[in-house]
């Protein structure tokens, strides 16, 4: 859990992510095609992946994959960030965050 907690820090948007994973692509596109940078861990090509996994199943995320982190705080997957994006929210929270500056 600790990692998770180092690695959610690292940049204003963190991805946590599978390479091969349909949901975890849109979601990195989504934020790429924003401006965005944000830190992306893909879990099948770090070494403990399978432990950070595990630690955001326990943190609540389900599918584990995509998790995002905004401001080091957990936002959640696929399905609470595409909310966020059609409630017209998540720009200015990206900005709010350092994450976006237009």
């Amino acid at each position: 859990m600790e990692r998770v907690t180092k690695l959610a820090s690292e940049k204003p948007v963190v991805i946590f992510s599978k390479s091969s994973c349909c949901m975890s692509h849109t979601i990195k596109t989504l934020f790429y095609d924003f401006g965005v940078d944000p830190a992306v861990n893909e879990l099948d090509k770090i070494p403990r992946g399978c432990e950070i996994e595990q630690a955001l199943l326990r943190l609540g995320c389900s599918p584990s994959v995509p998790a995002v982190f905004i401001g080091g705080e957990l936002v959640g997957g696929a399905n609470e960030v595409m909310t966020l994006h059609l409630n017209r929210s998540l720009v200015p929270i990206l900005k709010q965050v350092g994450a976006l500056w237009v």
